[in-house]
């Protein structure tokens, strides 16, 4: 029985299922969508890192940014970390990330999931409909710049 067992073993001993959680964190945070697939056990067993993350970048100390740059594997992620991510939930008191289920894995049955923070979905959207307006701002000037010329 696991009475008062808290926490995610994930069949690792200490050192290498600190390593897998510090990766998964360093990777929601430095890619582009800020999002990673992966399964649902590590993305549950990360979310309340990446959580403890953010609220630190809140902080913006010295202080803070230390601990965090001990936790995160790379110094661009710490960057981005207290300079993009963290002034986003400056309003937000908690419930930085999800997770969502997203299926199973072809090769071994795996469930999978979605971990990412809270609107980066809303900011891609907006991303990519930024860029399809300025797409067609384009072939508009383009096609105005053909008539023109055409008379």
């Amino acid at each position: 029985m696991r009475h008062k067992r808290a926490g995610f073993k994930l069949k690792r001993d200490m050192s290498a299922r600190r390593a897998l959680l510090r990766n998964l964190v360093t990777s929601v945070i430095e890619s582009e969508g800020e999002r990673i697939i992966t399964t649902v056990p590590k993305a549950k067993a990360a979310k309340p890192l990446l959580d403890k993350m953010i609220t630190l970048g809140k902080q913006d100390t010295l202080h803070a940014r230390r601990q965090a740059a001990r936790f995160l594997l790379t110094p661009t992620s710490v960057k981005k970390l207290f300079d993009k991510i963290a002034p986003r939930f400056a309003q937000r008191p908690g419930g930085y990330s999800q997770v969502i289920r997203v299926g199973w894995r072809k090769g071994d049955g795996a469930e999978l999931a979605v971990l990412q923070l809270t609107g980066a979905q809303l900011i891609k959207r907006a991303e990519d409909r930024a860029r399809r307006r300025e797409e067609r701002l384009k072939a508009m000037r383009e096609g105005r710049e053909e008539e023109e010329s055409g008379n």
